[in-house]
Protein backbone atom coordinates (compact mmCIF):
# COMPACT_ATOMS: atom_id res chain seq x y z
CA UNK A 1 0.00 0.00 0.00
CA UNK A 2 2.73 2.50 0.84
CA UNK A 3 4.63 1.52 -2.90
CA UNK A 4 1.01 2.06 -4.44
CA UNK A 5 -0.09 5.53 -2.78
CA UNK A 6 2.62 6.50 -5.32
CA UNK A 7 0.51 5.80 -7.91
CA UNK A 8 -1.61 9.02 -7.20
CA UNK A 9 1.01 11.16 -7.60
CA UNK A 10 1.52 11.30 -11.38
CA UNK A 11 -2.31 12.75 -11.79
CA UNK A 12 -1.47 15.37 -9.90
CA UNK A 13 1.61 16.25 -12.36
CA UNK A 14 -0.88 15.91 -15.31
CA UNK A 15 -3.22 17.79 -13.34
CA UNK A 16 -0.81 20.89 -12.75
CA UNK A 17 0.44 20.32 -16.62
CA UNK A 18 -3.17 21.32 -17.77
CA UNK A 19 -4.36 23.51 -14.59
CA UNK A 20 -7.67 21.43 -14.03
CA UNK A 21 -7.47 22.22 -10.77
CA UNK A 22 -8.62 18.53 -9.19
CA UNK A 23 -5.59 18.00 -7.26
CA UNK A 24 -7.05 17.35 -3.98
CA UNK A 25 -8.49 13.89 -4.70
CA UNK A 26 -5.19 12.73 -5.20
CA UNK A 27 -3.55 14.41 -2.52
CA UNK A 28 -6.10 12.71 -0.10
CA UNK A 29 -5.73 9.62 -1.44
CA UNK A 30 -2.15 9.55 -1.42
CA UNK A 31 -1.55 10.37 2.08
CA UNK A 32 -4.75 7.89 2.76
CA UNK A 33 -3.33 4.89 1.14
CA UNK A 34 0.19 6.15 2.67
CA UNK A 35 -1.00 6.35 5.97
CA UNK A 36 -2.50 3.17 6.41
CA UNK A 37 0.09 1.46 4.41
CA UNK A 38 2.68 2.67 6.84
CA UNK A 39 0.65 1.62 9.87
CA UNK A 40 -0.05 -2.19 8.66
CA UNK A 41 4.28 -2.57 7.95
CA UNK A 42 5.43 -0.74 10.76
CA UNK A 43 5.00 -3.28 13.14
CA UNK A 44 6.57 -5.82 11.26
CA UNK A 45 9.08 -3.87 9.12
CA UNK A 46 11.99 -6.54 10.75
CA UNK A 47 10.38 -9.50 10.10
CA UNK A 48 12.20 -11.00 7.02
CA UNK A 49 11.45 -15.16 5.67
CA UNK A 50 10.94 -16.55 2.51
CA UNK A 51 7.34 -17.26 1.55
CA UNK A 52 5.80 -20.72 0.82
CA UNK A 53 3.61 -21.57 -2.30
CA UNK A 54 0.81 -21.09 0.56
CA UNK A 55 1.70 -17.48 1.53
CA UNK A 56 2.23 -16.54 -1.87
CA UNK A 57 -1.41 -17.36 -2.89
CA UNK A 58 -2.69 -15.28 -0.12
CA UNK A 59 -0.47 -12.55 -1.17
CA UNK A 60 -1.38 -12.45 -4.21
CA UNK A 61 -5.39 -12.23 -3.68
CA UNK A 62 -4.46 -9.38 -1.38
CA UNK A 63 -2.27 -7.15 -3.40
CA UNK A 64 -5.83 -7.34 -6.12
CA UNK A 65 -7.84 -7.28 -3.14
CA UNK A 66 -6.42 -4.45 -0.92
CA UNK A 67 -5.02 -2.50 -3.84
CA UNK A 68 -8.03 -2.62 -5.61
CA UNK A 69 -9.92 -1.07 -2.96
CA UNK A 70 -6.66 1.32 -2.12
CA UNK A 71 -7.09 2.44 -5.44
CA UNK A 72 -11.03 3.83 -5.42
CA UNK A 73 -9.96 6.76 -2.85
CA UNK A 74 -9.21 9.59 -5.50
CA UNK A 75 -12.28 8.05 -7.58
CA UNK A 76 -14.28 8.83 -3.63
CA UNK A 77 -12.82 11.88 -2.77
CA UNK A 78 -13.50 13.82 -6.04
CA UNK A 79 -16.10 16.42 -6.44
CA UNK A 80 -16.83 15.80 -10.52
CA UNK A 81 -17.22 12.29 -10.06
CA UNK A 82 -19.76 12.33 -7.51
CA UNK A 83 -20.42 8.50 -7.53
CA UNK A 84 -20.79 5.97 -4.77
CA UNK A 85 -18.44 4.09 -2.50
CA UNK A 86 -19.28 0.68 -4.81
CA UNK A 87 -19.16 2.55 -8.13
CA UNK A 88 -15.78 4.00 -6.91
CA UNK A 89 -14.52 0.14 -6.21
CA UNK A 90 -16.21 -1.02 -9.17
CA UNK A 91 -13.87 1.15 -11.53
CA UNK A 92 -11.25 0.68 -9.73
CA UNK A 93 -10.75 -3.10 -9.42
CA UNK A 94 -12.06 -3.22 -12.75
CA UNK A 95 -8.99 -0.30 -13.84
CA UNK A 96 -6.38 -3.16 -12.05
CA UNK A 97 -7.85 -6.21 -13.16
CA UNK A 98 -7.76 -4.65 -16.61
CA UNK A 99 -11.14 -5.32 -17.69
CA UNK A 100 -12.49 -2.17 -19.09
CA UNK A 101 -16.16 -2.09 -17.84
CA UNK A 102 -16.62 1.92 -16.60
CA UNK A 103 -19.41 3.43 -13.93
CA UNK A 104 -18.33 6.92 -15.60
CA UNK A 105 -20.13 8.39 -18.70
CA UNK A 106 -19.05 11.99 -19.63
CA UNK A 107 -15.57 11.37 -20.39
CA UNK A 108 -14.92 13.93 -22.38
CA UNK A 109 -15.75 16.51 -19.91
CA UNK A 110 -13.77 15.29 -16.87
CA UNK A 111 -10.23 16.52 -15.55
CA UNK A 112 -7.32 15.46 -17.60
CA UNK A 113 -6.05 13.91 -14.04
CA UNK A 114 -9.09 11.45 -13.48
CA UNK A 115 -8.74 10.17 -17.11
CA UNK A 116 -4.88 9.60 -17.08
CA UNK A 117 -5.27 8.01 -13.16
CA UNK A 118 -7.96 5.11 -15.12
CA UNK A 119 -5.39 4.87 -17.81
CA UNK A 120 -2.63 4.57 -15.29
CA UNK A 121 -4.24 1.51 -13.10
CA UNK A 122 -4.88 -0.36 -16.30
CA UNK A 123 -1.27 -0.19 -17.12
CA UNK A 124 0.04 -0.99 -13.81
CA UNK A 125 -2.34 -4.19 -13.58
CA UNK A 126 -1.58 -5.01 -17.00
CA UNK A 127 1.46 -7.55 -16.85
CA UNK A 128 0.46 -7.38 -13.42
CA UNK A 129 1.50 -5.78 -10.00
CA UNK A 130 2.70 -9.18 -8.65
CA UNK A 131 5.30 -9.19 -11.30
CA UNK A 132 6.42 -6.03 -10.56
CA UNK A 133 6.76 -6.78 -7.12
CA UNK A 134 8.54 -10.23 -7.71
CA UNK A 135 11.59 -7.90 -9.23
CA UNK A 136 11.27 -5.40 -5.79
CA UNK A 137 10.33 -8.24 -2.91
CA UNK A 138 14.13 -9.48 -3.42
CA UNK A 139 16.03 -6.31 -2.77
CA UNK A 140 13.54 -6.49 0.71
CA UNK A 141 15.21 -10.51 1.94
CA UNK A 142 11.51 -11.99 0.57
CA UNK A 143 11.98 -14.55 -2.51
CA UNK A 144 9.42 -14.26 -5.10
CA UNK A 145 9.22 -17.66 -7.07
CA UNK A 146 5.85 -18.82 -5.39
CA UNK A 147 4.09 -14.82 -5.73
CA UNK A 148 5.26 -15.57 -9.89
CA UNK A 149 3.89 -19.35 -9.87
CA UNK A 150 0.53 -17.79 -8.38
CA UNK A 151 -0.17 -14.89 -10.76
CA UNK A 152 1.49 -15.67 -13.68
CA UNK A 153 -0.94 -16.58 -16.25
CA UNK A 154 -1.77 -19.73 -18.26
CA UNK A 155 -1.73 -23.93 -17.46
CA UNK A 156 2.26 -23.76 -17.44
CA UNK A 157 3.47 -21.74 -14.06
CA UNK A 158 7.09 -22.87 -14.07
CA UNK A 159 8.67 -21.51 -17.20
CA UNK A 160 10.90 -18.85 -16.40
CA UNK A 161 12.63 -16.87 -19.41
CA UNK A 162 16.41 -16.18 -16.87
CA UNK A 163 17.65 -18.64 -13.88
CA UNK A 164 16.23 -15.98 -11.34
CA UNK A 165 13.11 -15.49 -10.73
CA UNK A 166 13.97 -11.16 -10.40
CA UNK A 167 15.62 -11.38 -13.88
CA UNK A 168 12.32 -12.87 -15.56
CA UNK A 169 10.15 -10.29 -13.85
CA UNK A 170 12.60 -7.26 -15.01
CA UNK A 171 12.68 -8.34 -18.51
CA UNK A 172 8.71 -8.91 -18.45
CA UNK A 173 8.24 -5.10 -18.00
CA UNK A 174 11.16 -3.89 -20.01
CA UNK A 175 9.45 -5.82 -22.72
CA UNK A 176 6.24 -4.24 -21.80
CA UNK A 177 7.06 -0.54 -21.41
CA UNK A 178 9.16 -0.74 -24.84
CA UNK A 179 5.63 -1.76 -26.53
CA UNK A 180 3.94 1.08 -24.58
CA UNK A 181 6.62 3.67 -25.42
CA UNK A 182 6.69 2.45 -28.86
CA UNK A 183 2.60 2.49 -29.19
CA UNK A 184 2.28 5.80 -28.09
CA UNK A 185 4.66 7.37 -30.23
CA UNK A 186 2.26 5.38 -33.40
CA UNK A 187 -0.85 6.57 -31.74
CA UNK A 188 1.35 10.47 -31.72
CA UNK A 189 2.17 10.42 -35.28
CA UNK A 190 -0.95 8.70 -36.45
CA UNK A 191 -2.97 11.84 -35.28
CA UNK A 192 -3.61 12.13 -31.29
CA UNK A 193 -2.39 14.58 -29.31
CA UNK A 194 0.50 13.49 -26.54
CA UNK A 195 -2.40 13.15 -23.57
CA UNK A 196 -4.63 10.77 -25.64
CA UNK A 197 -1.71 8.66 -27.43
CA UNK A 198 0.29 8.20 -23.97
CA UNK A 199 -3.37 7.12 -22.59
CA UNK A 200 -3.97 4.82 -24.86
CA UNK A 201 -0.77 3.32 -25.25
CA UNK A 202 -1.67 2.70 -21.52
CA UNK A 203 -4.95 1.04 -22.10
CA UNK A 204 -3.79 -1.20 -25.58
CA UNK A 205 -0.55 -2.53 -24.19
CA UNK A 206 -2.60 -3.35 -21.23
CA UNK A 207 -5.39 -5.28 -22.98
CA UNK A 208 -7.56 -2.98 -20.80
CA UNK A 209 -10.22 -0.79 -23.08
CA UNK A 210 -10.13 2.28 -21.15
CA UNK A 211 -10.66 5.83 -23.50
CA UNK A 212 -10.44 9.22 -22.60
CA UNK A 213 -13.72 9.63 -24.58
CA UNK A 214 -17.03 8.48 -24.08
CA UNK A 215 -16.94 6.75 -27.75
CA UNK A 216 -13.75 5.31 -27.28
CA UNK A 217 -11.71 4.95 -30.54
CA UNK A 218 -14.47 5.70 -32.48
CA UNK A 219 -14.06 9.52 -31.22
CA UNK A 220 -10.95 9.69 -33.43
CA UNK A 221 -12.74 8.64 -37.26
CA UNK A 222 -9.27 7.40 -38.15
CA UNK A 223 -8.35 4.02 -40.02
CA UNK A 224 -5.07 4.81 -39.44
CA UNK A 225 -5.26 5.28 -35.33
CA UNK A 226 -7.35 1.93 -35.49
CA UNK A 227 -4.71 0.12 -37.72
CA UNK A 228 -2.04 1.00 -34.90
CA UNK A 229 -4.80 -0.24 -32.12
CA UNK A 230 -5.07 -3.71 -34.22
CA UNK A 231 -1.39 -3.98 -34.66
CA UNK A 232 -0.59 -3.32 -30.37
CA UNK A 233 -4.02 -5.38 -29.09
CA UNK A 234 -2.60 -8.40 -31.63
CA UNK A 235 0.98 -8.14 -29.57
CA UNK A 236 -0.35 -7.63 -26.41
CA UNK A 237 -2.66 -10.50 -26.74
CA UNK A 238 0.36 -13.11 -28.24
CA UNK A 239 2.75 -14.47 -25.62
CA UNK A 240 5.27 -12.03 -23.71
CA UNK A 241 7.81 -14.68 -23.84
CA UNK A 242 7.87 -15.09 -27.55
CA UNK A 243 8.28 -11.41 -27.56
CA UNK A 244 11.84 -12.14 -25.82
CA UNK A 245 12.83 -15.12 -27.65
CA UNK A 246 11.98 -13.29 -30.88
CA UNK A 247 13.90 -10.59 -29.69
CA UNK A 248 16.69 -12.31 -28.84
CA UNK A 249 16.96 -14.45 -31.39
CA UNK A 250 16.33 -11.54 -34.14
CA UNK A 251 13.95 -13.78 -35.77
CA UNK A 252 10.29 -14.05 -36.75
CA UNK A 253 10.23 -17.55 -37.04
CA UNK A 254 9.30 -18.37 -33.11
CA UNK A 255 6.24 -17.22 -33.85
CA UNK A 256 5.60 -19.85 -37.15
CA UNK A 257 7.08 -22.35 -35.06
CA UNK A 258 4.64 -21.99 -31.82
CA UNK A 259 1.63 -23.78 -31.99
CA UNK A 260 -0.85 -21.43 -29.38
CA UNK A 261 0.50 -18.27 -31.67
CA UNK A 262 -0.48 -20.08 -35.07
CA UNK A 263 -4.13 -20.87 -32.96
CA UNK A 264 -4.47 -17.66 -31.78
CA UNK A 265 -4.05 -15.95 -35.49
CA UNK A 266 -6.11 -18.48 -37.25
CA UNK A 267 -8.84 -17.77 -35.24
CA UNK A 268 -8.48 -14.03 -35.66
CA UNK A 269 -8.37 -14.56 -39.36
CA UNK A 270 -11.35 -16.90 -39.58
CA UNK A 271 -13.44 -14.77 -37.01
CA UNK A 272 -12.84 -11.48 -39.37
CA UNK A 273 -13.63 -13.30 -42.05
CA UNK A 274 -17.25 -14.58 -40.89
CA UNK A 275 -17.78 -11.33 -39.27
CA UNK A 276 -16.93 -8.88 -42.99
CA UNK A 277 -18.59 -11.32 -45.02
CA UNK A 278 -21.90 -11.12 -42.57
CA UNK A 279 -21.92 -7.49 -42.52
CA UNK A 280 -21.80 -6.93 -46.02
CA UNK A 281 -24.27 -9.14 -47.41
CA UNK A 282 -26.47 -7.89 -44.51
CA UNK A 283 -25.80 -4.23 -45.90
CA UNK A 284 -24.68 -2.53 -42.36
CA UNK A 285 -22.38 -0.44 -43.96
CA UNK A 286 -22.34 0.97 -47.25
CA UNK A 287 -19.31 -0.42 -48.63
CA UNK A 288 -17.10 -2.97 -48.29
CA UNK A 289 -14.29 -1.15 -46.95
CA UNK A 290 -16.21 -0.29 -44.26
CA UNK A 291 -17.65 -3.40 -43.51
CA UNK A 292 -13.76 -4.89 -43.73
CA UNK A 293 -12.42 -2.24 -41.42
CA UNK A 294 -15.34 -2.09 -38.66
CA UNK A 295 -15.19 -6.17 -38.52
CA UNK A 296 -11.11 -6.06 -38.24
CA UNK A 297 -10.98 -3.67 -35.07
CA UNK A 298 -13.82 -5.15 -33.23
CA UNK A 299 -12.76 -9.29 -33.96
CA UNK A 300 -9.62 -8.17 -32.54
CA UNK A 301 -10.84 -5.92 -29.88
CA UNK A 302 -13.09 -8.18 -27.97
CA UNK A 303 -11.48 -11.62 -29.17
CA UNK A 304 -8.32 -9.98 -27.35
CA UNK A 305 -10.87 -8.85 -24.84
CA UNK A 306 -9.45 -4.98 -24.75
CA UNK A 307 -12.88 -3.97 -25.17
CA UNK A 308 -12.04 -0.64 -27.34
CA UNK A 309 -15.05 0.16 -29.77
CA UNK A 310 -15.53 1.92 -32.91
CA UNK A 311 -19.04 1.09 -33.13
CA UNK A 312 -21.73 -0.53 -31.17
CA UNK A 313 -21.37 -4.12 -32.08
CA UNK A 314 -24.25 -5.48 -29.61
CA UNK A 315 -26.60 -3.90 -32.22
CA UNK A 316 -25.18 -5.76 -35.22
CA UNK A 317 -27.36 -8.25 -36.75
CA UNK A 318 -27.98 -12.22 -35.89
CA UNK A 319 -25.11 -13.83 -33.98
CA UNK A 320 -22.83 -11.55 -34.40
CA UNK A 321 -22.78 -9.65 -31.43
CA UNK A 322 -22.58 -13.64 -29.43
CA UNK A 323 -20.53 -14.82 -31.69
CA UNK A 324 -17.41 -12.25 -30.29
CA UNK A 325 -18.63 -12.38 -26.87
CA UNK A 326 -17.75 -16.10 -26.70
CA UNK A 327 -14.60 -15.37 -28.70
CA UNK A 328 -13.36 -13.53 -25.31
CA UNK A 329 -14.15 -16.75 -23.70
CA UNK A 330 -10.71 -18.02 -25.38
CA UNK A 331 -8.81 -14.65 -25.13
CA UNK A 332 -5.15 -14.22 -25.73
CA UNK A 333 -2.56 -16.44 -25.32
CA UNK A 334 -0.66 -17.68 -22.03
CA UNK A 335 1.86 -15.24 -20.56
CA UNK A 336 -0.28 -11.96 -22.48
CA UNK A 337 -1.79 -8.96 -20.68
CA UNK A 338 -5.19 -10.64 -22.13
CA UNK A 339 -7.75 -12.53 -20.66
CA UNK A 340 -10.46 -14.85 -21.07
CA UNK A 341 -9.17 -18.90 -20.77
CA UNK A 342 -6.00 -18.60 -22.88
CA UNK A 343 -5.50 -20.11 -25.95
CA UNK A 344 -3.48 -22.83 -24.98
CA UNK A 345 -5.90 -24.33 -22.41
CA UNK A 346 -8.52 -24.14 -25.67
CA UNK A 347 -5.84 -25.82 -27.89
CA UNK A 348 -5.21 -28.65 -25.35
CA UNK A 349 -8.93 -28.90 -24.97
CA UNK A 350 -9.30 -29.85 -28.54
CA UNK A 351 -6.55 -32.27 -28.99
CA UNK A 352 -7.94 -33.77 -25.63
CA UNK A 353 -11.43 -33.84 -27.31
CA UNK A 354 -9.71 -35.33 -30.76
CA UNK A 355 -7.59 -37.92 -28.99
CA UNK A 356 -10.66 -39.82 -27.21
CA UNK A 357 -12.11 -39.77 -30.30
CA UNK A 358 -9.38 -41.49 -32.13
CA UNK A 359 -9.52 -43.45 -29.24
CA UNK A 360 -12.81 -44.94 -29.75
CA UNK A 361 -11.41 -46.25 -33.62
CA UNK A 362 -8.16 -47.37 -32.11
CA UNK A 363 -8.91 -48.74 -28.33
CA UNK A 364 -5.55 -49.86 -27.67
CA UNK A 365 -3.33 -47.34 -28.83
CA UNK A 366 -1.21 -44.78 -26.93
CA UNK A 367 -1.87 -41.63 -28.17
CA UNK A 368 0.27 -38.59 -26.75
CA UNK A 369 -0.63 -34.99 -26.95
CA UNK A 370 1.98 -32.65 -28.34
CA UNK A 371 2.74 -29.01 -28.22
CA UNK A 372 5.08 -27.62 -30.27
CA UNK A 373 6.51 -31.07 -31.13
CA UNK A 374 6.72 -32.20 -27.21
CA UNK A 375 4.62 -34.25 -25.21
CA UNK A 376 1.84 -32.74 -22.93
CA UNK A 377 2.04 -34.20 -19.14
CA UNK A 378 -0.85 -35.85 -17.88
CA UNK A 379 -1.37 -33.56 -14.79
CA UNK A 380 -1.42 -30.58 -17.05
CA UNK A 381 -4.02 -32.19 -19.57
CA UNK A 382 -5.86 -32.81 -15.73
CA UNK A 383 -5.47 -29.25 -14.63
CA UNK A 384 -6.74 -27.44 -18.14
CA UNK A 385 -10.22 -29.74 -17.90
CA UNK A 386 -10.35 -29.04 -13.93
CA UNK A 387 -9.94 -25.16 -15.13
CA UNK A 388 -12.07 -25.60 -17.84
CA UNK A 389 -15.04 -27.17 -15.67
CA UNK A 390 -14.60 -24.67 -12.65
CA UNK A 391 -14.79 -22.07 -15.24
CA UNK A 392 -18.09 -23.10 -17.02
CA UNK A 393 -19.59 -23.85 -13.44
CA UNK A 394 -18.72 -20.64 -12.20
CA UNK A 395 -20.30 -18.27 -15.47
CA UNK A 396 -23.40 -20.59 -15.05
CA UNK A 397 -23.52 -19.75 -10.84
CA UNK A 398 -22.87 -16.20 -11.40
CA UNK A 399 -25.16 -15.69 -14.32
CA UNK A 400 -28.44 -17.15 -12.76
CA UNK A 401 -27.75 -14.83 -9.65
CA UNK A 402 -27.75 -11.81 -11.62
CA UNK A 403 -30.43 -12.79 -13.21
CA UNK A 404 -32.29 -13.60 -9.66
CA UNK A 405 -31.14 -9.83 -8.96
CA UNK A 406 -33.81 -9.17 -12.01
CA UNK A 407 -31.20 -8.93 -15.09
CA UNK A 408 -32.53 -10.25 -18.42
CA UNK A 409 -30.90 -12.95 -19.46
CA UNK A 410 -29.58 -11.26 -22.19
CA UNK A 411 -27.36 -8.54 -19.70
CA UNK A 412 -26.44 -11.33 -17.10
CA UNK A 413 -25.16 -13.03 -19.61
CA UNK A 414 -22.89 -11.16 -21.23
CA UNK A 415 -21.85 -9.17 -17.59
CA UNK A 416 -20.77 -12.37 -16.48
CA UNK A 417 -18.79 -12.43 -19.96
CA UNK A 418 -17.15 -9.56 -20.28
CA UNK A 419 -16.41 -9.06 -16.30
CA UNK A 420 -14.74 -12.82 -16.02
CA UNK A 421 -13.16 -12.52 -19.26
CA UNK A 422 -11.89 -9.47 -18.27
CA UNK A 423 -13.34 -7.66 -21.53
CA UNK A 424 -15.54 -5.12 -20.19
CA UNK A 425 -18.27 -4.28 -22.80
CA UNK A 426 -21.06 -6.71 -22.78
CA UNK A 427 -24.83 -6.51 -24.70
CA UNK A 428 -27.90 -5.52 -23.07
CA UNK A 429 -27.95 -3.03 -20.57
CA UNK A 430 -24.03 -2.90 -20.04
CA UNK A 431 -23.13 -2.90 -24.00
CA UNK A 432 -22.19 1.35 -23.02
CA UNK A 433 -21.73 0.84 -19.37
CA UNK A 434 -22.37 -0.44 -16.24
CA UNK A 435 -23.87 2.42 -14.55
CA UNK A 436 -26.98 1.94 -14.20
CA UNK A 437 -26.54 -1.53 -12.75
CA UNK A 438 -27.76 -2.41 -8.89
CA UNK A 439 -24.96 -2.42 -6.05
CA UNK A 440 -25.06 -6.20 -5.13
CA UNK A 441 -24.99 -7.35 -8.82
CA UNK A 442 -22.07 -4.97 -8.93
CA UNK A 443 -19.84 -6.37 -5.74
CA UNK A 444 -20.62 -10.10 -7.98
CA UNK A 445 -19.34 -8.54 -11.23
CA UNK A 446 -15.96 -7.05 -8.94
CA UNK A 447 -15.60 -11.14 -7.68
CA UNK A 448 -16.28 -11.68 -11.57
CA UNK A 449 -13.40 -9.80 -12.70
CA UNK A 450 -10.44 -10.68 -9.72
CA UNK A 451 -11.32 -14.33 -10.23
CA UNK A 452 -10.74 -13.72 -13.85
CA UNK A 453 -7.76 -12.08 -13.24
CA UNK A 454 -6.48 -14.30 -11.16
CA UNK A 455 -7.57 -17.28 -13.26
CA UNK A 456 -9.99 -18.39 -10.83
CA UNK A 457 -7.53 -21.29 -8.97
CA UNK A 458 -5.80 -18.30 -7.46
CA UNK A 459 -8.51 -16.60 -5.31
CA UNK A 460 -10.69 -20.19 -4.90
CA UNK A 461 -8.03 -21.40 -2.92
CA UNK A 462 -7.86 -19.34 -0.82
CA UNK A 463 -11.29 -19.36 0.00
CA UNK A 464 -11.49 -23.15 1.08
CA UNK A 465 -11.14 -24.08 4.86
CA UNK A 466 -8.61 -26.22 3.42
CA UNK A 467 -5.89 -23.61 3.57
CA UNK A 468 -6.87 -22.55 6.40
CA UNK A 469 -5.83 -25.44 8.24
CA UNK A 470 -2.51 -26.16 9.88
Amino acid sequence: MVLFSFTMLPPVLVGWIYDDLSLTPFIKGFLLVLIVGSILWFPVRHRKRELRLREGFLVVVLFWTVLGLSGSAPFIFSNELQISFVDAVFESISALTTTGATVIVGLDDLPKSILFYRQFLQWLGGMGIIVLAVAILPMLGIGGIQLYRAESPGPVKDSKLTPRIKGTAKLLWIIYVTFTITCALAYYFAGMDAFDAISHSFSTVAIGGFSTHDASIGYFSSHTIEFVAVVFMLLSGANFSLHFIAWRSMSLSVYQRDSEFRLYGFMLLILTIITITYLYTQHVYGSLTESFYNAMFQVVSIATTTGFTTTNYSYWPGFLPVLLVFASFIGGCAGSTGGGMKVIRVLLLFKQGWREVLRLIHPNARIAIKLNQKPVERNIIQAVWGFFSVYVGIFVLFMLMLMASGMDQITAFSAIAATLNNLGPGLGEVAANYKNVEDFPKWLLCFSMLLGRLEIFTLLVVLTPAFWRN
